[in-house]
């Protein structure tokens, strides 16, 4: 039988996620930041059509913009649609804007989405300071994985009597 074309799964009330992020980058100091969006954006949102893969974070201005974001075109909004990659503006406090600066001006640290979800009917976007790894580190994250299935696989088999 066929494969299915489902999707992944993403974590309960997450509209999207960035799952490569996590396995190219070692991730701390995750920050909730608004977004401005226009209607058919947060409408398309709500349908699934957002996909994150490439997305990052940079500072502009003093102002954070999120860009590469793709939120695909509202299919019932006609005429008044919005460009799918368009750079979109983050709402954060001036502090946090501060310390966020601060942290980037260290060697090596980038601005990484790492999920969008709703929360009281508003968009919200979690950043995390992301500093990337090397092949050794990835090699590492793979290892451990195939470790803890081989576990949980050894579990399984011991509590069915194998």
């Amino acid at each position: 039988m066929a494969k299915q074309g489902k999707k992944k799964k993403v974590d309960a009330g997450d509209i999207a996620t960035n799952r490569e992020a996590r396995f190219r980058f070692e991730l701390s100091d995750p920050v909730e930041a608004g977004m401005v969006l226009l209607g058919s954006e947060v409408k398309s949102m709500r349908d699934g059509g957002v996909q994150m893969k490439d997305a990052y974070a940079s500072i502009e201005d003093g102002e954070v913009w999120l860009k590469n974001l793709h939120i695909a075109p509202y299919k019932h909004a006609g005429l008044e649609n919005h460009e799918p990659e368009r750079p979109r503006k983050l709402l954060l406090n001036r502090r946090e804007i501060d310390r966020i600066i601060g942290k980037l001006a260290e060697k090596g640290f980038s601005l990484i989405p790492t999920r969008i979800y709703f929360k009281d009917s508003r968009a919200k976007v979690e950043l995390a300071l992301g500093r990337g790894k090397d092949v050794g580190d990835k090699r590492q994250t793979i290892k451990e994985r195939e470790m803890k299935r081989e576990m949980d696989r050894a579990g399984a088999d011991f509590r069915r009597g194998r």
